[in-house]
């Protein structure tokens, strides 16, 4: 139980890290794009194609974090049934 637990954790704090990593990149690609395009972020009839696909994707983006908790509840849900299985073979 605990090597599953274990696994769980590694697991999710690798996914932290990922998107700690997706988010620093996004963050970095739009402020290159706005020093090298000089953007003037006031109007938005100027912003590039560049810089409104990295804004699309953040927003793609933003949206996953809000799925780690449902995807943790669940693998612990399915950890505790299997433990309720096994005990009840005995």
């Amino acid at each position: 139980m605990f090597s599953q637990m274990q696994a769980l954790g590694a697991g999710i704090a690798s996914l932290v890290i990922v998107f700690a990593v997706i988010f620093l990149v996004i963050a970095q690609t739009q402020t290159q794009i706005v020093a090298v395009e000089s953007i003037d972020l006031t109007n938005t009839s100027t912003w590039s194609l560049g810089y409104n696909a990295t804004i699309e994707l953040a927003n793609a983006a933003d949206d996953v974090p809000g799925w780690i908790p449902l995807i943790v509840i669940a693998v612990i849900g399915g950890i505790l049934l299997s433990l309720v299985a096994m005990f009840q073979r005995r």
